[in-house]
C-alpha cells in the first residue's frame, strides 16, 4: 500500500523521537476514527524499529452508545481486562480523530463519571508504567473549530506535528532549571491575580515525547497553597461540553467558586470527588506555530505565550499529591492581542505578554524557535 510521505515522517517521529520504541518492545497503537492509512503507517514505523506493534481501533459513536448505557458490572470487567493489557505493554501510542467533537455532549454526568472512575487504573498504568505519547487526527471538524479550509488545517496540523522539537531544548532546560529553583509564582493579567507556591515540587519538560504537538514545561502548586482568582480566556471543551470564559477564585488552594457560560455543568465536574476542586498542574506553554484556541486541548495548551492551571489529578512525578478523575487544562492566553499579562517567579519578571524576558529563556520564543538566532 502507497503511503502518504507526511503520514509516513509522522510515523517515524512517533515511534523514534517520540516513543523511542526499541527492539522486541511491545506498543498498542490506539487509534479512534483515523485512517487505515496512517495505522498501517505506524505499524510498519513500529516494526522497523524492531518493535511489536498491537493495534486498537475506535469508533466516537460506539464508545458514546457503550457509554450512554454504561453499569459498574460492565466497566468493571472491561477495566479488568483493558488493564492486564496495558500490563503488557512497554509503550502507547494513541491518535484520535472525531468528526464531531460533541459526540458525547448528552452523556449523563453520571455516566461519563462511572467509567472514568473505573478507568482510571488504566489511565494511571498507561501515564506511569509504559513509554506514551497522544496525538489528535485532523479532521473537517477539527478544521471547522480552528476556521480554516480542510486542506489549508492539514497542511498546518502536519507542520505543528513535525516541528524540530530538539531546537526547543536548550530554551527547555533553562526554563525547567528556574521553575525547580522556584518558590513563590505571581501570575497577573485582566481578571487574574493568582499567588502560588512550587517549592520543592519539580518540573518537566515537554518536547514532542509524550504529546503531539507539544511545547511546555510543567509543575504544580504546593497543594493548599493557591490564592487569588484567575479567568481563563481560551475556549474549552471536556467531557462533551463547550465551555467559554471560566472564572475560579480560590482559598487554601481550593476552588470556592466556579462561573462560566454553564456554571452548574462546571460545578458538577468539579464536585466529581475530593480532589477536583484542587490544582494539579501548571504549565507554561510555547508551540510557535500555535496561536489560537480551537476548542482542543493538546493544541490549544501549548498556545505560544499560554500557561494552564488543572484542576484535578497532579501527575505522580511532578506533583503535589492530589487524586482525582478530573484532569482539566483550563488555558489562559497572555499575548497583547488576548489582553497581555504577566509571570512573575520569587518577584522577578520571567515572562511578558507572552514573551519570555531573561536572556536564557528567550530562546523559547517564537523568533528563536521559528529559525531565529
Amino acid at each position: 500500500m502507497l503511503l502518504d510521505s507526511r503520514f509516513e515522517k509522522l510515523a517515524a517521529g512517533l515511534a523514534g523521537f517520540s516513543a523511542e520504541l526499541a527492539r522486541g518492545e511491545r506498543v498498542l497503537i490506539d487509534a479512534s476514527d483515523v485512517p487505515d492509512a496512517m495505522v498501517i503507517a505506524l505499524v510498519r514505523a513500529a516494526r522497523a524499529r524492531g518493535a511489536h506493534p498491537y493495534v486498537q481501533l475506535h469508533r466516537a459513536r460506539i464508545s458514546r452508545e457503550l457509554a450512554m448505557g454504561a453499569e459498574e458490572a460492565q466497566f468493571a470487567a472491561h477495566a479488568e481486562v483493558e488493564l492486564a493489557r496495558m500490563q503488557r505493554m512497554d509503550a502507547y501510542i494513541a491518535i484520535r480523530g472525531s468528526e464531531n467533537i460533541f459526540e458525547s455532549a448528552d452523556v449523563p454526568s453520571a455516566k461519563v463519571q462511572l467509567v472514568s472512575r473505573l478507568m482510571k487504573p488504566v489511565l494511571d498504568h498507561r501515564v506511569g508504567r509504559t513509554k506514551w505519547v497522544v496525538l489528535r487526527w485532523p479532521t473537517p471538524s477539527m478544521a471547522q473549530q480552528a476556521g480554516m479550509s480542510t486542506e489549508a488545517f492539514e497542511d498546518f496540523y502536519f507542520r505543528v506535528c513535525t516541528l524540530d522539537y530538539a531546537r526547543m531544548s536548550p530554551g527547555m532546560k533553562a526554563l525547567n532549571d528556574l521553575m525547580c529553583r522556584t518558590d513563590r509564582v505571581h501570575i497577573k493579567g485582566p481578571g487574574t491575580d493568582l499567588r502560588f507556591s512550587i517549592k520543592g515540587i519539580g518540573a518537566r519538560s515537554c518536547g514532542g515525547s509524550r504529546n503531539i504537538p507539544d511545547g511546555e514545561v510543567f509543575s504544580c502548586p504546593v497543594k493548599d497553597s493557591v490564592e487569588g482568582f484567575i479567568q481563563y480566556n481560551a475556549p474549552t471543551v471536556y467531557l462533551g461540553q463547550s465551555f467559554d470564559q471560566v472564572r475560579l477564585a480560590f482559598r487554601k488552594g481550593r476552588i470556592t467558586e466556579a462561573t462560566a457560560n454553564h456554571t452548574r455543568r462546571l460545578n458538577e465536574i468539579l464536585d466529581s470527588d475530593a480532589g477536583a476542586r484542587f490544582i494539579g498542574e501548571f504549565a507554561i506553554g510555547f508551540n510557535p506555530h500555535i496561536l489560537e484556541p480551537m476548542r482542543d486541548i493538546l493544541f490549544d495548551e501549548k498556545i505560544a505565550g499560554s500557561f494552564h492551571f488543572t484542576p484535578g489529578q497532579a501527575y505522580e512525578s511532578v506533583g503535589n499529591g492530589n487524586k482525582s478523575q478530573v484532569h482539566w487544562d483550563l488555558v489562559c492566553i497572555q499575548r497583547p492581542e488576548y489582553g497581555g499579562g504577566e509571570i512573575w517567579f520569587d518577584g522577578k519578571l520571567i515572562r511578558k505578554d507572552g514573551l519570555f524576558v531573561p536572556k536564557a529563556l528567550q530562546k523559547l520564543n517564537p523568533a528563536y524557535l521559528l529559525g531565529g538566532r
